[in-house]
């Protein structure tokens, strides 16, 4: 009986040490094949690999840093539950095979902010004038092209984006919800839909019904109203009103109008937040917002705003519509600089760093001139964050090469 007792330990303890080892060495290599199969576009770090014996992998201490951008996300920990230990080790050995159920948690997913997200060579080559205008466009400086950034959400004392993400795979559909600390939650839950991972990529199918979807903002874009229409020297009412025409054209130059009900809830959430729950299509062009024609001349979006059903949320076809001009930023007459309205003032290049975090427009020697955002001063060199295609692309200048250094501020009193 004891040799049997020891036998039976023995054997389990090299069943443990060998589903332990062989789901490390699985894993290693297929987050080696992602590695490789992504390091066109990013770095990922796996972290530490451990699992247990109910059939989860965790990874500790991972990352992943895009190279459009400036800061990596850090996820403390990544658990990929496949629900029991056959099913991971099959898994993790044939990326491909079909599972009914499985769930991937990420916690403490981290990302700090800086004035300036995207690298200057992102939007170098995109054409402005060919684009269409975009559909969320929040201005959050005078010059209405500046849009809400990453630096204003410094500004409003939003350091960092953080939170917890779970994506779960069921025979009724795939369900995922994201929670932050700074920019509300979103759940989002989608009845036949099934996801499948390859050694090729990833590909959803099973995409014939609507998702359902749930965005709570957390007093997000109350906030951002508030410091928006600051900036702009705005009201509220104002800016929301500035806001809405901007979308009421993107969705016209893509062929669409909006019914008044739909630009009247988008002004309501931009002033007001709250809860958002409506039916969404990620394939469909419109994304699921009904477009209204003779044989559909009822549509109507199922979206509800704080609990309420809005009626009347719909698209209508038209022929899409092109701007002849392309919209300048606002240019003031000159007044004198004890006038209290903002407008360009020559500085000297020497106390640059004083308007940091300032909009300044800056003339090199050259002649070529770059408005936006001063990011940095420093002994031989600063940068200005420009806006480009709705991101913020930073531009390196030497100090010695600048003509002439302007700052967009109000005049001084006497």
């Amino acid at each position: 009986m004891k040799r049997l007792l020891s036998v039976l330990v023995v054997f389990s303890l090299l069943a443990f040490a060998g589903y332990k080892a062989g789901v490390w060495w699985l894993a290693d290599q297929r987050l080696a094949e992602a590695r490789t199969e992504l390091s066109s576009v990013g770095v990922l770090e796996r972290g530490q690999i451990s699992s247990a014996l109910d059939g989860r992998l965790l990874l500790k201490g991972a990352s992943w840093l895009d190279f459009r951008l400036t800061q990596p996300l850090t996820m403390g920990v990544v658990e990929l539950d496949a629900r029991s230990p056959i099913e991971l080790v099959t898994g993790l050995a044939n990326p491909e095979a079909e599972t009914d159920d499985w769930s991937l948690v990420i916690e403490q997913a981290r990302m700090i902010l800086e004035p300036t997200m995207f690298r200057n060579w992102v939007t170098e080559d995109v054409n402005e004038s060919v684009s269409a205008p975009p559909l969320i466009a929040l201005a959050c400086a005078p010059d209405p092209r500046q849009h809400l950034g990453s630096g204003d959400l410094k500004r409003m004392g939003i350091d960092s984006i953080g939170g917890d993400f779970r994506l779960t795979q069921s025979r009724d559909g795939l369900t995922a919800e994201l929670n932050t600390s700074a920019v509300g939650s979103l759940e989002l839950n989608w009845p036949g839909a099934r996801l499948q991972v390859s050694r090729t990529g990833i590909d959803v199918t099973g995409q014939e019904q609507m998702a359902e979807a749930t965005f709570r903002d957390g007093g997000l874009m109350r906030r951002i109203s508030a410091y928006c229409s600051r900036e702009t020297g705005l009201t509220v009412n104002e800016w929301s009103v500035k806001a809405a025409k901007a979308l009421a054209r993107g969705v016209e130059a893509r062929g669409y109008k909006a019914s008044e009900q739909l630009i009247a809830l988008y002004r309501q959430w931009l002033t007001e937040g709250g809860e958002l729950q409506f039916s969404v299509n990620p394939g469909s062009e419109t994304f699921g917002v009904p477009v209204r024609a003779e044989e559909r001349p009822e549509a109507v979006w199922q979206v509800k705003y704080n609990g309420a059903q809005v009626p009347d949320v719909y698209l209508s076809r038209i022929q899409p519509t092109e701007p002849d001009v392309v919209p300048e930023a606002y240019e003031p007459v000159t007044h004198p600089e004890t006038s209290r309205r903002p407008q360009w003032f020559a500085e000297p290049v020497e106390n640059a760093s004083a308007w940091q975090g300032q909009r300044v427009r800056v003339t090199l020697s050259n002649g070529k001139s770059v408005e936006g955002r001063l990011v940095s001063v420093g002994e031989r060199e600063l940068e200005v964050a420009h806006l480009i295609a709705g991101g913020e692309v930073a531009y390196p200048m030497l100090i010695r090469a600048v003509a002439r250094f302007e700052v967009w501020r109000r005049g001084r009193a006497n």
